[in-house]
């Protein structure tokens, strides 16, 4: 069963009475286990698209099931409730909190979004801690560690609630070569062990080398896919 369907979705925003169609009827649908990349140009409507998908917009037409759920008809009491249970978020700017340590910034959506026991909270928290490679760092606060390391670390909070999907905006776009091509296997070790799907939206060539789904936004329209292997088949 797909993990998302997305039926001639369309995204209009109103600037007093001018209307300007950031989507422009997007059909696809993306499988559990995929490691899929949406690109194009600024403005091509990907960054909509992902909030979209995660729960944080609208599809002003069409309809868009996310995990088997009509994600059109919740409100907002209800997105959020379902986003804390099936999505992760990765950003391009890390949003780590710099009063909290690495192991606080990882717990912190398993206290404030699921109000998780404490023994499953430690669990799981030494479970992506270990996966990502920043044990030895957890006392850490980020402005102690480096661009690579808070990336490593928003990876993990994203992991840690076990979400279905993760969805991740220009998440290389602040590091250094090698250090993207680090985080790119990291991202993809996790689909394979957890059987996440990751979905990005991205200029960057290094994500848009090793996708193994790509679709190509154009001025608010899929122009194109491309299927190169690997996991899932959207």
């Amino acid at each position: 069963m797909s993990l998302i369907v997305a039926e001639n979705i369309q995204k209009d925003y109103f600037a007093g009475e001018v209307t300007v169609r950031a989507l422009k009827g997007l059909s696809f649908e993306i499988e559990p286990a995929s490691f899929v990349s949406f690109v194009g140009p600024s403005g091509s409507g990907k960054t909509t698209l992902l909030n979209l998908i995660g729960c944080l917009d609208k599809p002003t037409e069409g309809t868009l099931k996310v995990v088997n759920t009509d994600v059109l008809h919740l409100d907002r009491k209800q997105s959020a409730s379902f986003r804390g249970s099936n999505i992760g978020f990765i950003f391009q700017d890390f949003n780590l909190i710099p009063v909290l340590t690495v192991y606080e910034n990882i717990e912190y959506p398993l206290l404030m979004v699921q109000n998780v026991p404490a023994s499953e909270r430690r669990k799981r928290l030494n479970t992506v801690l270990e996966a990502v490679g920043m044990t030895d760092q957890k006392d850490k606060y980020p402005d102690q560690i480096s661009g690579g390391q808070k990336q490593r670390v928003a990876v993990a909070r994203a992991l840690v609630t076990n979400p279905k999907l993760v969805l991740a905006d220009e998440p290389t776009a602040n590091l250094d070569h090698k250090t993207a091509y680090m985080v790119i296997e990291l991202m993809k070790k996790m689909r394979d062990e957890f059987r996440t799907t990751f979905i990005f939206s991205t200029h960057d060539q290094k994500i848009v080398g090793e996708a193994e789904i790509l679709y190509t936004l154009e001025d608010g329209e899929l122009k194109g896919k491309e299927v190169k292997g690997g996991g899932g088949n959207g």
